[in-house]
């Protein structure tokens, strides 16, 4: 299982998201090593379709997907609607995520 968190520098909720996602991890027994990407600049953040600091990728889906947003890149803080942590996109949407690529990888 392929884990990536993509952050900008200076993101005040990218520690957060790693702690989040290896107690996900953890609760479903899952061992997977995080991918901690730094975004540099809106060329590698056009490339990457990053979609704002810090956002979750499970097998290079995002945990969140915004169905009714275009993929529009920003080098700034994500917001995530439905999450309790201000910043970080909610425990659910990464335990869905992760029990999917889980159960994949069992097909």
């Amino acid at each position: 299982m392929k884990i990536e968190i993509l952050y900008v520098t200076g993101c005040p909720t990218h520690p957060a998201a790693v702690a989040l996602v290896r107690r996900v991890l953890a609760d479903q027994g899952v061992f997977a090593e995080i991918h901690e990407i730094l975004v540099k600049n809106e060329v590698m953040a056009k490339e990457l379709g990053f979609r704002g600091s810090p956002t979750v990728r499970v097998n290079g889906r995002d945990v969140v997907e915004d169905l009714d947003k275009p993929e529009a890149t920003a080098l700034c803080c994500r917001v995530y609607l439905g999450s309790n942590g201000v910043g970080l996109p909610p425990v659910d949407a990464i335990r869905r995520a992760v029990v999917e690529a889980k159960e994949r990888e069992r097909q």
